[in-house]
């Protein structure tokens, strides 16, 4: 109990990290349509079709990208260390926002979208994807649900202060602020980060049933190792493979960029009102994933959790798709708590299906999985958006994307109840065996 406790106070440089990071990054969610609009459209009250293929086009480059480099980069982190490998992402991240920070003309924006599609390959979800392997390394058993809980509401509470300064934040601030606070996380990170908790003094770290001689190394070679992951990834009680198929139908943030096009295009919103659209959002987000899901976590359990968060993500997508008011999207953060229970219930599953000194990979191959959606879903999407949003569309139904995404959901809700809960001792039981092989 108290190496849980130690590794929750522990986990406060990581958590402010993936504060600033993400308070930095949220900053720009708000605005960013504005700006792509008005430097591509020659009406700015417009959401032509142009913007809405550039976006769709920018996140398959960004998708491809860390398809490829997630897994990699969660090779490297178990290799070399955490903070090693988090260094370059982090440099990189401040890029793009100076550019929009100090010019945003049509010549400048264009100069961004480049910029931030070459840094997004290595920045985008980096910080989140070894966030989320530093807890599976440092929390222990049925708590580390609860941990990964806590990193995804510090997450969201980025979001929310983020949201809540580009409010009321004029635009020429909001990206310098932005690109000051990718600035003050790297310096943080490189200044005060540790990179394992609770180590004993040759280096070792203990597995999860609390055995004091079942131990792994903090680095181990990409390659010696291929032959034992392979056989732990491929047990038949393991749920991984159905994990893998289920993150596929992962389209969320697809989602809110449609979303956001959708509400310009049927409603006239604007800054302020995504603004205030995200900030309700993250507020009962936040709530639930700091109060509310820590607390019963560990008793209800991920796959339920997760079976749950995914059918209210289909309901919120779905009501908004037909939304016939500008009130209806506000009123469907009601289903947002069970949306947030989603990528935790996910990052706790994958991580007990591997030991402590594997967690970078297993963390690394969710976010190129969580890549391919984001590839995927502009293909389809983006095509349909724009149909729709014209006036050139088959029939009048404006969220007609928007209701195609949420069947997404409901096809990983289906997949979800097909997954089979891992027994934790016999699992511990075959990891420690190879863990002792190694060692």
């Amino acid at each position: 109990m108290v190496m849980m406790e130690d590794g929750f106070v522990g986990m406060r440089h990581m958590l402010t990290i993936v504060f600033l990071s993400g308070f930095a990054g949220f900053m720009e969610g708000p605005v960013i349509t504005d700006v792509t609009v008005a430097a591509v459209c020659s009406s700015p009250d417009d959401a032509c079709s142009l913007a809405v293929y550039l976006t769709g086009f920018q996140q398959v480059a960004i998708g491809l990208g860390t398809m490829v480099m997630m897994p990699v980069i969660g090779n490297l982190s178990d290799r070399y260390g955490i903070k090693a490998v988090l260094t370059l992402p982090m440099c990189l991240s401040i890029l793009p926002p100076v550019i929009l920070g100090y010019k945003r003309d049509t010549h400048f924006f264009y100069m961004f979208y480049i910029i931030k599609i070459l840094t997004a390959l290595v920045c985008e979800g980096t910080v989140d994807c070894l966030a989320s392997a530093y807890v599976a390394e440092n929390i222990q058993g049925r708590t580390r649900i609860s941990a990964f809980s806590v990193l995804a509401g510090v997450k969201t509470m980025s979001s929310l202060c983020g949201t809540l300064v580009a409010r009321f934040l004029p635009l020429a601030l909001i990206f310098k602020v932005s690109a000051i606070s990718f600035l003050v996380a790297m310096v943080y990170m490189r200044s005060f980060l540790k990179e394992r908790l609770n180590n004993d003094e040759n280096g070792y770290h203990q597995q999860d049933d609390g055995d004091s001689n079942d131990v792994t190394m903090l680095a181990e070679p990409m390659l010696n190792n291929t032959t034992i992951t392979t056989s732990a990834l491929n047990k038949k009680q393991s749920s991984l493979k159905d994990m893998m198929i289920l993150m596929k139908t992962r389209y969320m943030i697809f989602f809110l960029l449609t979303m956001q096009y959708f509400l310009k295009a049927r409603f006239g919103f604007d800054k302020n009102q995504f603004a205030d659209l995200m900030l309700l959002i993250t507020i009962v987000g936040s709530i639930s994933q700091l109060f509310v899901l820590p607390r019963f976590a560990s008793t209800i359990g991920e796959r339920k959790l997760l079976s749950a968060g995914l059918f209210m993500e289909f309901t919120n997508m779905a009501v908004v798709s037909i939304s016939w008011a500008p009130w209806v999207p506000y009123l469907t953060t009601l289903f947002v708590p069970g949306a947030m229970l989603v990528m935790p219930s996910v990052c706790g599953i994958a991580s007990r299906q591997v030991g402590p000194g594997e967690q970078g990979k297993m963390q690394g191959c969710i976010s190129g999985v969580k890549s391919f959606g984001k590839v995927v879903a502009p293909f389809v999407f983006s095509p349909l958006t724009a149909l729709f949003l014209s006036n050139n569309a088959p029939f009048y139904f404006p969220g007609f994307s928007l209701l195609c995404i949420s069947l997404s959901s409901m096809i990983g809700f289906f997949q979800s109840l097909m997954i089979k809960d891992v027994p934790p001792s016999q699992l511990n039981k075959e990891i420690n065996s190879t863990s002792r092989e190694e060692v």
